[in-house]
């Protein structure tokens, strides 16, 4: 009888454990409209990494830098699974885990025609209250046209991060409005790389404030595009220091 107690307050204490460390699993989403020559308003790139209907050789997919490619290439992160989701506007979804920051990222590549498809998403999920963070990469479309907020209160407050040219002047207010936080916003034209998205996650796991988010955004620019750490730093906004 008392090997028997024991043995139940074992795989209770267990499964209290794991309950809890689920609930203390913070979640990410990223959205990533593929890169794509024939249908974004972007400076064109080479054929074969600008199609937005191949991810696995997409620019910001598929390419060393792609958010595919740079998360499956980190020693923080382990892929978990990967889908092909029935909506054939996302053409792949994948899903890791860095067991060290307690977090779990969700990606999904969107098909390059549908860009206005992939930013409603982005601004939808953000009412969901599902994740605690949510990210956006890619072409920034509201430079070419006008796209409605979603409608709708805001389950759970969420951050927000978005990884286009100028980010700040088209979507700071959106992001408000829809009571996100901004924490990663740009200024000026630029290059959406996933390192980007994998070293400002870091602080901000770490609950630090969004200096650090763009300190770490700054130096992993500085990095990859050889250009010094200042003018790196400018790429990105210097947003407020709010809760």
């Amino acid at each position: 009888m008392h090997k028997m107690l024991s043995l139940f307050v074992c795989v209770c204490s267990l499964l209290l454990i794991s309950i809890s460390r689920a609930e203390e699993l913070r979640r990410i989403k990223a959205f990533v409209a593929l890169c794509d020559n024939k249908s974004q308003g972007i400076a064109p790139v080479p054929a074969k990494i600008g199609d937005g209907n191949i991810p696995a050789e997409n620019l910001y997919w598929g390419c060393t830098d792609g958010l595919s490619s740079y998360f499956k290439a980190s020693k923080s992160w382990k892929i978990l699974r990967k889908e092909t989701p029935d909506d054939k506007r996302i053409m792949e979804r994948l899903y890791f885990t860095n067991a060290t920051l307690s977090l779990e990222l969700c990606a999904e590549a969107w098909r390059g025609s549908e860009i206005t498809a992939c930013m409603q998403a982005f601004e939808k999920t953000m009412l969901s209250g599902e994740f605690q963070l949510v990210a956006y990469i890619g072409h920034n479309v509201l430079m070419d046209r006008n796209i409605a907020l979603p409608e709708g209160n805001p389950n759970k407050k969420c951050d927000a991060i978005v990884l286009c040219c100028k980010s700040n002047p088209y979507f700071h207010q959106r992001l408000t409005s829809l009571q996100a936080r901004p924490i990663l916003l740009t200024e000026q034209f630029m290059y959406p790389g996933a390192f980007l998205l994998h070293d400002a996650i870091v602080p901000w796991a770490k609950n630090q404030n969004v200096t650090a988010i763009r300190t770490a955004a700054g130096d992993a620019y500085a990095r990859n595009q050889k250009i010094s750490t200042k003018a790196a730093q400018g790429v990105f906004t210097d947003l407020p220091l709010v809760k």
